[in-house]
């Protein structure tokens, strides 16, 4: 190559490590923001849009106003994983890309909320196909493994709406991002609350666990009769992360915990990275009261305890039985 083909050349290649230099900052301009797999808190309230029907919301005085009942959940901004379908996607789309701190309104259409209404879901059944407390307008049911609203009710024969109830209506969410959420422990506290709407109290830590593993044989010393063999296993401690959730009467008695606590377990521990789940049972003590006497009395037989209470209420033990004998001689 000549001088001057070099010096031809040579802008060629500023102009190439300028193209990638400029690729490289369109790839960290798209990374930036919140990205698939975040977990982050998001406070939310979505209303139908034309009659401003509430359909959800984080916000308790929202919830208060509305009339909503409260007692088997509370009203607090909620943890989602972005990219795992836990909110719709037309409003993961807005998260995608933000910061926290943002705030912002997106309508979701019906088609992507809850369906469009489809007049072929509402079918005439036998009212014997129905509860009998639940014979009357509004009220939801299960037929045929399906769930939907009874809309009529003559006679012998009952309309049932299988529609969403909020099929056909578009959806308004108003949110705000209140944070990322980077401790693992909030991870899988948010993670069960999303799922039952009951926060738990977790803590993480690493045990040692006897486990069984197999022994690989050697290949110079393995023959045809070793090959045939049954395989061998050997107790090792190994470190396990554990994730421990503090059982409730409010978890225990759950029926979407009843019915999907595996899935569930599976899903934290796939997202979290905690090799396992234990779920504890904690009771508290008594302060001291130990247990009743065999008949509800002071001790029940236990001697011991009743003079000592007798020593605690400040009362003389031959005191008592000379006034009861005193009483038998008068009698």
């Amino acid at each position: 190559m000549t001088e001057d083909q070099e010096a031809d050349a040579e802008p060629e290649s500023e102009d190439v490590a300028e193209s990638a230099d400029d690729s490289e900052e369109t790839a960290e301009e798209t990374e930036s923001g919140l990205q698939e797999g975040d977990f982050v808190k998001i406070a939310y309230t979505a209303r139908t849009v034309e009659e401003g029907q509430l359909v959800d919301t984080t916000d308790a005085d929202v919830a208060d106003e509305e009339g909503v009942d409260s007692q088997d959940r509370e009203f607090a901004p909620r943890t989602i994983v972005l990219g795992e379908g836990h909110i719709f996607a037309g409003v993961e789309e807005e998260l995608l890309g933000s910061e926290v701190g943002v705030e912002g309104e997106v309508t979701i259409p019906a088609e992507e909320a809850f369906g469009e209404y489809d007049p072929e879901d509402v079918e005439t059944v036998s009212a014997e196909k129905i509860d009998e407390d639940d014979r009357y307008p509004g009220a939801h049911v299960h037929v045929d493994g399906q769930h939907g609203y009874v809309s009529t009710i003559i006679g012998g024969r009952a309309r049932v709406d299988f529609n969403h109830p909020l099929a056909g209506e578009d959806v308004e969410y108003s949110y705000e991002i209140i944070e990322a959420v980077d401790d693992r422990e909030q991870q899988a506290a948010g993670l069960f609350e999303m799922y039952l709407d009951v926060e738990p109290s977790v803590h993480i830590d690493v045990d040692e666990v006897e486990e069984e593993v197999l022994v690989e044989p050697d290949d110079e010393d393995e023959d045809d009769d070793e090959a045939d063999a049954e395989p061998e296993y050997e107790t090792e401690l190994v470190e396990k992360e554990t994730l421990y959730v503090e059982s409730t009467p409010q978890l225990t008695m759950n029926q979407q915990w009843m019915f999907s606590k595996q899935q569930i377990a599976q899903d934290v521990i796939d997202k979290v990275g905690v090799d396992r789940v234990i779920v504890q049972e904690v009771i508290d003590g008594m302060g001291g009261m130990g247990m009743p006497g065999m008949m509800g009395g002071m001790g029940g037989a236990g001697g011991a305890d009743l003079e000592a209470a007798l020593e605690d209420a400040d009362v003389d033990a031959d005191e008592i039985v000379e006034e009861l004998e005193a009483d038998a001689d008068a009698e």
